[in-house]
């Protein structure tokens, strides 16, 4: 933990020294570009190669490819606390894009993926919560009823999934979640939040322990900052397109 505040300051002395650049293209002058700043405003469904079964209908803000890989990675691992603001209101406007496939505009509880253990003494903080925070604050700016709980906890020690297949990472998540907290208000849109989905397998285990968990109402749904770019092909009822749809018929009209 002292070695990541450590960090922390010697980026924001950094900051005062150097001129600061997109962290994006490396343009001069700039936290995030005009450019780099619009990747980050084109909500789509994501599409993991393979979808794991009980993937939660998820909306990303931006494609994690080009310049937005190295804007997410600045945040997430170089600690440039500055892109929370863009980050989250890109988190914030994938969360709206799967409120619009839900009739009667529910409240929201906006349920962060915790940080491994590991992860938080790396990083020193919990990047996916102040996201999260952030788009909380952006949903409510603009009228939404939104709220944000740490519903999950991680249990037990996970292997890096670096290098793991799709099969092996879920494998490796099964059973990492449980719940630790109440849910939200009654009749809120449950929205597992988190910074990137590449193969689903973390938003799938955990939308399965948060819709078993005791008083759930209502099937989940997911929104992250970013999806890297897969084939839309899968099977029916496993994310695509059409399960916002039928999300929808399910939850009824409120």
């Amino acid at each position: 933990m002292l070695s990541a505040t450590i960090g922390r300051v010697g980026a924001a002395l950094a900051d005062l020294v150097l001129p600061r650049c997109c962290a994006g293209c490396g343009a001069p002058g700039v936290v995030l570009c005009p450019r780099c700043a619009r990747l980050l405003s084109t909500p789509h469904l994501a599409s993991p190669r393979r979808f794991p079964a009980g993937f939660p209908p998820t909306v990303a803000a931006a494609a994690y490819a080009g310049p937005v890989r190295p804007v997410v990675n600045a945040f997430k691992e170089q600690g440039r606390a500055e892109l929370a603001a863009p980050l989250g209101t890109a988190l914030a406007l994938a969360v709206a894009a799967v409120r619009l496939g839900v009739d009667g505009q529910p409240p929201l509880l906006l349920v962060p993926v915790p940080a491994s253990r590991a992860a938080l003494r790396s990083r020193g903080r919990d990047h996916v919560r102040e996201l999260t925070r952030q788009a909380v604050a952006e949903l409510r700016a603009a009228g939404v009823v939104a709220g944000e709980r740490r519903v999950l906890r991680r249990r037990g020690r996970v292997r890096d999934s670096s290098g793991l297949s799709a099969a092996e990472r879920r494998a490796n998540l099964a059973g990492t979640f449980e719940v630790a907290g109440p849910g939200g208000p009654a009749g809120a849109l449950v929205v597992l939040v988190d910074d990137v989905v590449t193969t689903g397998a973390t938003l799938t285990e955990a939308a399965r322990v948060l819709g078993a968990a005791p008083g759930a109402a209502g099937p989940v749904v997911a929104a992250v900052v970013a999806a890297t770019p897969r084939a839309p092909a899968g099977p029916p009822g496993t994310g695509r397109p059409g399960d916002l749809d039928r999300l929808s018929r399910s939850r009824g009209r409120d």
